[in-house]
Order: C-alpha cells, then structure tokens, then sequence
C-alpha cells in the first residue's frame, strides 16, 4: 500500500511541475487553457512512471485519450487529470 501511495505522490508532484510551468506562462500573459498543453508519449511515461507497454496498453483498452500524428502520440493535460480522478480513491 505504501508503495502505491509515494506512486501517486510521485505524479502529483509531477504534475505539480507541470502546472508551475502553464502558472509562469500565465503570468506572462500566455493564456494556456488545459486542453492546449499536450505531453507526448516520453513525457506521459515518466510523469506516470509507467512503461512504453502500459501506456500501449492503456491507449488499446482506451483507458486514456491521445492523439496520433505519424508515429508520435501525444496526450492532453485534462486528458491525464481525468484519469488520474476517476481513479482517485478516497479513506
């Protein structure tokens, strides 16, 4: 169980990252709307610390939407938070 618990940790802070970098670019004036900042398949593997095959597999059983150009995929920033809250299990 504790190992689960700094996995899900770890994303947060991952994402938390994330999100420091879309606040700067606020901040600057670039309006940055979730549904604009992409991550393509590397980044998405290691903010979720998952292999090539479990992200594979998640894209099949359509577990996470993505979007394919030539042979590189890409998923949304709301895309992975949704994921991530409809599997959130609270105490």
């Amino acid at each position: 169980m504790r190992n689960y618990e700094e996995r899900i940790e770890n994303i947060l802070k991952r994402l938390d990252e994330q999100m420091t970098i879309v606040v700067a670019n606020l901040k600057l004036n670039e309006k940055i709307d979730p549904e604009d900042v992409f991550f393509d398949n590397q980044e998405f593997m290691k903010l979720m610390n998952i292999s090539k095959r479990t992200a594979q597999e998640w894209r099949n059983k359509k577990v996470i939407e993505f979007a394919q150009v030539g042979n590189k995929i890409y998923y949304r920033l709301s895309d992975i938070k949704k994921l991530l809250n409809a599997n959130y299990n609270t105490k």
